[in-house]
């Protein structure tokens, strides 16, 4: 006997159809609406600078919608669960499918299918869009939304050790012995750990050894003094590859840019328990949508005369809203090291795998 895992060719093309458009509106609406309240928060932040315009704004539009269109694209595909199967439960056309002899796995098959391919187009979004967005506007704000060296690998707020002094770049672009860093600040410091001198720079380059400081100012905090002695070299103890690895930020580096700096670390001895998670959870996460339909579909099945539907489709929902926060909540607890970072990423997903299995199954029963 042969098993059918899709139903007809004309009810998987309808039911995807309507999956997908009401994926499309939902994630559009939400994606305008949230777009808004973010620029109202920002748009203060972004003008405060001189010389910003409402060019700038649309610049922060442009870098800040692609990480919404990523972060509620999983929402999205819930809520559109959700609009998909209340009307076709109302409208009686579930109990239509399963008296015609469909199970519910075959009704949900064409959503999950085109969950599946909503997740695989997330992951590739991800990894080629968002990461280059997430960064470009993380190195924007570091710098006071306030122009920014073009280049490729911007990051900002960089703080190196040297010694018992500190160094720190608001801005480092490049790889390797071409790195340049911006916004340059050395503390001196001294055996109990009381600053001393502070120097600070427009511009810094790798020296070999020690860093170059184009036009330094020199403050002497014990006679209270200011020089311009002309270029100077500081921090000869940190190589380039103590500055690439110093402050990594996992979501603007794609796959693998990440798995480079991971293996970095660990040669260096560091751990990396928090960036091995989020490697994880980059394809843990953009699976995420694949379970939406799952857990959606309690309010598909049972009578809709039963007077339970609206019920229904509110416990959908909050199956839903509760894997984002026990999902959230796993990779915390390992990033601080209370989970090991394969089971803090994939431990809530095949949990509400079997979730949602179950109560699809208890309901169609």
């Amino acid at each position: 006997m042969r098993i059918e895992i899709f139903p007809s060719r004309t009810i998987a093309f309808y039911l995807a159809r309507l999956f997908i458009t009401r994926i499309l509106g939902v994630l559009l609406m939400l994606v305008m609406i949230l777009q808004v309240l973010d620029l109202l928060g920002e748009s203060g932040n972004i003008l405060a600078h001189p010389g910003n315009g409402q060019a700038q704004i649309w610049t922060y539009v442009t870098l800040r919608s692609p990480q919404l269109v990523a972060r509620f694209l999983p929402y999205s595909v819930l809520l559109a669960t959700l609009f998909t199967f209340f009307p076709l439960n109302q409208n009686s056309e579930v109990i239509a499918m399963r008296a015609a002899g469909l199970s519910a796995h075959q009704i949900l098959a064409p959503m999950l299918a085109t969950a599946l391919a909503v997740s695989m187009v997330s992951f590739v979004f991800n990894e080629t869009v968002v990461v280059g967005t997430a960064a470009r506007l993380k190195a924007w704000q570091g710098a006071f939304y306030g122009p920014i060296p073009q280049g490729s690998a911007v990051r900002s707020n960089l703080y190196i050790v040297d010694g018992p002094n500190i160094l720190h770049a608001e801005t480092v672009v490049g790889h390797g012995a071409d790195q340049q860093m911006n916004g340059v600040t050395w503390y001196g410091r001294n055996a109990d750990g009381m600053i001393t001198q502070r120097i600070t720079s427009p511009h810094a380059r790798y020296a070999a050894p020690g860093w170059r400081l184009d036009a330094p100012r020199v403050f002497d905090v014990a006679a209270l003094r200011e020089t311009a002695p002309g270029p100077l070299v500081v921090a000869k103890a940190v190589e380039p590859r103590q500055v690439e690895i110093s402050s990594v930020d996992a979501d603007g580096l794609n796959i693998f840019q990440l798995t480079r700096i991971i293996h970095a670390l660990q040669d260096s001895g560091r751990r990396t328990a928090e960036l091995d998670g989020k490697w994880w959870h980059r394809f843990s996460g953009a699976l995420a949508a694949l379970l939406m339909p799952l857990l959606g579909a309690v309010a598909a099945f049972g009578l809709a005369r039963s007077g339970m539907l609206f019920i229904r489709a509110i416990i959908g929902m909050a199956l839903g809203f509760i894997y984002f926060v026990v999902d959230n909540m796993a990779l915390a607890l390992g990033n601080f090291g209370g989970y090991p970072p394969l089971i803090a990423a994939w431990a809530p997903f095949f949990l509400f795998l079997l979730v949602g299995e179950t109560v699809l199954v208890r309901t169609e029963e």
